[in-house]
Order: C-alpha cells, then structure tokens, then sequence
C-alpha cells in the first residue's frame, strides 16, 4: 500500500510539473533497464498519450533494443526510434582521437540532443530517468543524461525503483538484468563504481558499510560535486 502511494504522489507531481510550465505532456529516453522503464511507466500513468518515450541506440546491444520496445509496450507508452549510430560515428570523424570516456560520454550527450529537440518540437518537458543512488554518487554524463526538466525518480534508493517497477508491471527481466549505461560492450555500472548498488543504498540509508565502502562512496561524492551545481558565475566584489 505504500508502495502504491508513492506512486501515486509521484504520478500527481509528474501532472504538476508540467501543468507549471504549460508543458503539453513529457519525454524521456528508454534504454531497456529499469530505471528507464520505470519513469516511462510513472510517465504514462500522469500523462497518457502525452507520454513519449524515445528508443535512441548507438551502437547499442540488440537486447538493450529489444528490452526497450518490451518495456515500452509493458506500461503502453507510445514510441519513436531514432539511430544516433551514424551520427556519432560522423562526430568522431570530426573531432581529434579521444579516450574511451571521452568518447562514451558522446554518447549521452547525443541522446540529451535528440530529446529537447523533440521536447521543443512538441512543447514536452524532458523527463530524466536518474535515481537517488547514481545522483549521490556522481553516475550520470553532465549536460547527458544529467539535462533533464525533472527527475521524477531522483528521490528513490536503486533498490526503491525496483519495488515501484514490481508494483508497475515491469517485466522481470529488465528488473533482473545488470545495471549499464551501454557506454561500451561489457560495461557496468556497478564496475565503473567498483561498489554495488546495494552498497551505495545501505550507506545512503543511514546503514553500516565497511571502511573502506564508505571512503569509496566519499570519494565519488565529492568527486562530483560539480556536476550537481549550476555554473559557478563569477561575483566581482
């Protein structure tokens, strides 16, 4: 029952949040996780067939593709594909030889693109699929998939958004699967961390972790503080 109320408040705040700012519905990007599916699902329910979801691969893996279309018709938003692979590769012609994270983080920012250009197209506010354990610790691409309007799922604990996508109607294989961003082939997010997400939500919780989890979730904290504020604007005294 309170998992259903939360819900419920969350779908009345999604409604608020776009009433506000004479917003004609909201988008997000679905990747075929659960976080994903989850704020497509919390999407749905506040705002019907205003609701899109968009299925944005770059050189993604086939099952991410196909988690994405079955999680969308799961919870019955409506969606559009649109292939960022040519466009990337097209970039990184352009642009001098990079690292992998410099070229991982294209990425996200290509996606973030392509939303607000339908969200401009079609007066939507952009909806930002992250949860309060990746926020804490950093785990998202700045000016990515970190520019969104709202984070309708950025209060909740990892282990929070998957009771909501129980409660939901997800289907259990995209609750089950490896958290990943699809940076790269094999990449997790829990590698990148080098913790778990049950790590990161017991330490967020007020629980106890050892020493040295606690020094690592330090660290990525403040690590990232930048990527949580505004652009610092410098004050002449």
């Amino acid at each position: 029952m309170e998992i259903q109320r939360r819900i419920d408040r969350i779908v009345r705040w999604i409604q608020h949040q776009v009433t506000e700012a004479g917003a004609r519905g909201a988008v997000l990007g679905m990747s075929g996780g659960v976080d994903s599916s989850v704020a497509a699902a919390l999407c749905k329910r506040a705002l019907g067939e205003e609701a899109l979801g968009l299925i944005l691969p770059c050189h993604s893996a086939p099952q991410d593709i196909e988690d994405a279309h079955w999680a969308a018709k799961a919870v019955g938003i409506r969606t559009e594909m649109v292939d960022l692979t040519p466009v990337y590769d097209l970039l990184l012609r352009q642009l001098p030889p990079g690292g992998r994270a410099a070229c991982a983080n294209l990425k996200p920012r290509l996606r973030m693109t392509c939303l607000y250009y339908y969200a401009n197209l079609q007066n939507l506010l952009v909806v930002g699929t992250s949860n309060a354990s990746e926020l804490a610790a950093g785990y998202f691409t700045k000016y990515g998939d970190g520019g969104a309007d709202i984070l309708p799922i950025g209060s909740l604990l990892k282990r929070e958004v998957k009771e909501l996508a129980h409660v939901l109607g997800i289907p259990q294989r995209i609750i089950q699967k490896s958290p990943s961003a699809g940076l790269w082939k094999g990449q997790t997010d829990e590698g990148e961390l080098g913790l778990t997400y049950e790590q990161m939500d017991r330490y967020l919780a007020g629980g106890r972790v050892p020493p040295q989890t606690a020094r690592r979730i330090e660290q990525l904290m403040a690590a990232s503080v930048h990527k949580k504020r505004p652009p610092l604007i410098f004050q002449d005294p």
